[in-house]
């Protein structure tokens, strides 16, 4: 048995492969995996419950924490099994380079929407509507996880839980509220949503509680998102240069509502 961080309660046996290989088949299905020690590392750092990681070399990812992660390298080193590198690889559906591996918990539903509707908030909502590309969606996460907005909602049909968009937050999900919610109950506040045609952001400062919109960089924003849209903003562009990558317009416009006093704190 493990306590609410992954690491086995006091007196009892580290786990062998065996008893690893035989939980993560228990609880893969409902779990969020953590595809690398940067993910999981993250997600320790934020809380995560970890209930099984595996290793190829677990001596490999102990010395990449005492470089990279000293502050969880003794949770690491009670939690993490050895076990065999074929093993290991049947288990995650792409090896990752560091041979790291772990199953957690998703936070609950109920939890990610109580922090997101919260009043008053300290940091913007990022929206992502109608987002394509699992790993953009990923880069977006973890952009605001640095930046400590207070979450990314996405809209439509991609899930921002799928083990692609998590190895592209490198576990960052845990340091934010990530859902997916229709547009109609999307949280309240000053919704600024990104457009060419919008106001240029440079004459705006974004209020804490803004919800932060953007289109996927194909279709953009879709009706039903400019019509709840309190206000258009457009980020400064050449002129005959089409678009910018959906993280970096976010990461333009997290900087510039942060330049104003935002977090990080």
């Amino acid at each position: 048995m493990t306590d609410s961080q992954g690491t086995p309660r006091k007196g009892e046996p580290p786990a062998t492969a065996p008893d690893a290989v035989a939980a993560w088949r228990r609880l893969v299905d409902g779990a969020v995996l953590l595809d690398g020690f940067h993910a999981l590392k993250h997600a320790l750092r934020f809380g995560a419950e970890v209930p099984v990681a595996v290793a190829a070399d677990k001596a490999a990812a102990l010395a990449l924490a005492d470089d990279l992660a000293p502050d969880v390298r003794d949770t690491l080193a009670g939690l993490l099994t050895e076990v065999p590198q074929e093993t290991y690889a049947s288990l995650v559906p792409r090896p990752h380079p560091t041979a790291v591996a772990a199953l957690a918990v998703r936070p609950s539903r109920a939890g990610n929407l109580e922090r997101l509707t919260r009043t008053p908030r300290t940091a913007p909502v990022v929206v992502l509507d109608q987002p394509r590309n699992l790993g953009n969606a990923g880069a977006v996460i973890r952009l605001a996880a640095g930046f400590g907005a207070t979450g990314v909602v996405t809209t439509g049909t991609l899930d921002p839980w799928h083990p692609t968009v998590v190895r592209g937050g490198a576990g960052l999900h845990f340091a934010t509220a990530v859902e997916r919610l229709a547009v109609d109950e999307l949280p309240a506040g000053p919704l600024f949503a990104l457009d060419p045609e919008g106001e240029d952001i440079r004459s705006l400062k974004l209020p804490d509680d803004a919800l932060l919109a953007f289109g996927s960089e194909r279709t953009g924003l879709t009706p039903e998102l400019r019509a709840r849209a309190d206000h258009l903003v457009a980020l400064p562009m050449r002129p005959q240069v089409s678009s910018y990558n959906l993280a970096t317009s976010v990461a333009m416009t997290l900087y510039h509502w942060s330049a104003f006093g935002g977090a990080p704190d």
